[in-house]
C-alpha cells in the first residue's frame, strides 16, 4: 500500500505537468512569526520538508513520534476519492533517492498551541521538478515532550485542480 501511496503522490500527471507552469509561491515558512512558540512549533514541520527534499526518510522519522501515522483525503481528477493512512514508518519507507526535486510549500500557517499541544493548517503545493503536482490543506497534530515539539500526526487533502499560487 505505502508503494501504491508514493507512487501517487510522486506520479506526474501529464496534462498538470504539461500545463500548469511552476506557480509563483512566497517563501515556504514566511518569518517572522507571531512569537518564539509559533516559531519552535514549526521547527520538525520545517524539518520533515527538508527531509522531504533530501529524500531522506530518517530525517522524517527523526520529527515524530512513533505512534502517530499520516493521512491523506486524495481527490482523483475523475471525482473519485480515496483515504489512506500511513504509519510513520510506512511513510518514511516510501521517501526514496531519485533525481527528482521534491519541494513543499505552505502558505498562510495557522497555529495554535495549548501548553503541550499544538495545531498547524496550512495550505500546500507539492512542487516535483518546480511544477505542481498537487496542492490542498495540511493539518499537523505536535505535542512537546523534554521541551521540544513532535509531529504526532499530519493528514492532508491532495487534488491537482485549482491549484494555485498562494
Amino acid at each position: 500500500m505505502k508503494q501504491l501511496l508514493l507512487a501517487a503522490l510522486l506520479t506526474p500527471l501529464p496534462a498538470l505537468a504539461q500545463t500548469t507552469p511552476a506557480p509563483k509561491l512566497p517563501p515556504a515558512n514566511p518569518l517572522p512569526y507571531e512569537d518564539a512558540e509559533a516559531a519552535a512549533v514549526m521547527t520538525p514541520i520545517n524539518a520533515m520538508f527538508a527531509g522531504l527534499a533530501a529524500h531522506d526518510g530518517a530525517a522524517i522519522l527523526a520529527q515524530t513520534r512513533a505512534e502517530g501515522g499520516a493521512t491523506v483525503a486524495i481527490e482523483k481528477p475523475d471525482g473519485s476519492r480515496a483515504i489512506r493512512h500511513l504509519s510513520w514508518t510506512e511513510f518514511a519507507a516510501g521517501i526514496k533517492p531519485g533525481p527528482e526535486k521534491l519541494e513543499e510549500r505552505i502558505s498562510m500557517p495557522a497555529i495554535e498551541v495549548d501548553g503541550d499541544i499544538a495545531m498547524v493548517w496550512a495550505p500546500y503545493v507539492f512542487l516535483i521538478d518546480g511544477k505542481a503536482h498537487h496542492c490542498g490543506i495540511n493539518h499537523f497534530d505536535l505535542v512537546r515532550e523534554n521541551a521540544s515539539w513532535k509531529v504526532l500526526n499530519v493528514t492532508w487533502s491532495q487534488r491537482t485542480t485549482g491549484c494555485t499560487a498562494q
